[in-house]
């Protein structure tokens, strides 16, 4: 668990923290691409053994009742394009370990906050995935409470207030909503013999100081992934190197998944869903037979053709009540929103060079 670890070559640590500016890079953590890779999985398997993995899912996942604030308040659906409209799936990745994710799912108050945000954004022709990481600490307006960080608002209202706010923040539509702890990322890892992740910061674990994490190629088990993806206070930026990490993480998960080994694999894929399911929190129109009708539609996507980059904002800054912020960049923001209204964010993520992340 220390220094064997499968590395193949050193990278140099940077050194001392880095504006804001400087850090956008492979944000979109985790968590997207996983329920993304699932979906491809889906779109292998058939006959009997889609209805035991349809049980196995259903049955595994808690099911979030309230996820969607009033149609009051909500913008528009997409239209159609050529007989499929866009769709937007919100993302919450939770490191909580104790008894609020409960209470957030059910659209409660609780002083849980997401982890992780982030916006999957599949065009209607299904030619690509994309998913837009949010920072958690953005400072935006949280619907009925002023102004907050971004995660805040999921401690404020639950599932419903923060799908509210990211609607509001990105004039955008939330289609569906998954919520995910970090916890079901160790059996879904061991389940699948491991994951390699390329570490570009080495460093050790704060919570274990004989787990280390070298620079290059690391094949990890599960509870060195949990480790991995948990991680921030070993490093001088926090948060902003473990989105990357998570990001990283992703990268290795999805490459295992859509291997040729892992899909002609049935326990495998089996193992998998069983692993993962039980720490998957899904609106009521997200179950298996939307996700086997969505990974059908996917069936061509291969992993060159998930683009993932981070919401660019103006850096970081101080709340007037003294709370560390990330600070938005309205311009930018809007062409997003309009690159997304348009369905023509692949046009934006090329313009930007953003085709392998910020």
């Amino acid at each position: 668990m220390t220094d064997e670890l499968g590395i193949t070559k050193e990278v140099a640590p940077q050194s001392g923290p880095r504006r804001q500016k400087e850090r956008k890079s492979h944000k979109p953590r985790n968590v997207l691409l996983a329920a993304a890779a699932l979906l491809l999985v889906a779109a292998t398997v058939a006959g009997g053994y889609v209805v035991n993995l349809v049980h196995t899912f259903n049955s595994g996942t808690k099911k979030i009742a309230t996820a969607f604030p009033e149609e009051s308040t909500r913008p528009q659906k997409a239209a159609s394009i050529g007989g499929n409209a866009p769709l937007n799936i919100l993302l919450l990745g939770s490191d909580s370990r104790g008894a609020t994710e409960t209470d957030a799912v059910n659209g409660s108050a609780t002083d849980q906050r997401s982890d992780t945000l982030m916006l999957l954004h599949i065009p209607a022709d299904r030619k690509n995935i994309y998913t837009i990481s949010l920072m958690r600490d953005t400072w935006v307006p949280v619907p009925g409470h002023g102004e907050a960080k971004i995660n805040a608002a999921l401690a404020f209202g639950g599932v419903p207030l923060m799908v509210q706010t990211v609607e509001a923040f990105l004039k955008q539509r939330i289609d569906h909503v998954a919520m995910i702890n970090f916890d079901g990322f160790e059996g879904l890892t061991n389940s699948l013999g491991g994951v390699n992740v390329n570490v570009t910061f080495p460093f050790t674990s704060s919570d274990d100081p004989n787990l280390h994490f070298n620079a290059g190629h690391n094949t990890l088990s599960g509870q060195q992934a949990l480790s991995f993806v948990r991680e921030r206070y070993a490093f001088p930026d926090g948060d902003y190197q473990r989105v990357r990490n998570q990001q990283a993480f992703i990268k290795g998960l999805v490459a295992k998944t859509i291997n040729a080994n892992t899909l002609s694999n049935p326990v495998t894929i089996s193992n998998m869903v069983g692993a993962f399911s039980p720490y998957v929190a899904v609106d009521s129109g997200l179950d298996a037979a939307t996700i086997a009708k969505l990974a059908f539609e996917l069936k061509d996507i291969r992993q060159q053709d998930m683009v993932m980059f981070t919401l660019p904002t103006r850096g970081t800054g101080t709340s007037t009540d003294g709370q560390s912020i990330v600070l938005t960049d309205p311009a930018q923001i809007g062409k997003v929103t309009k690159a997304l209204s348009e369905d023509k964010l692949g046009d934006y993520v090329a313009a930007n060079n953003f085709e392998k992340g910020n």
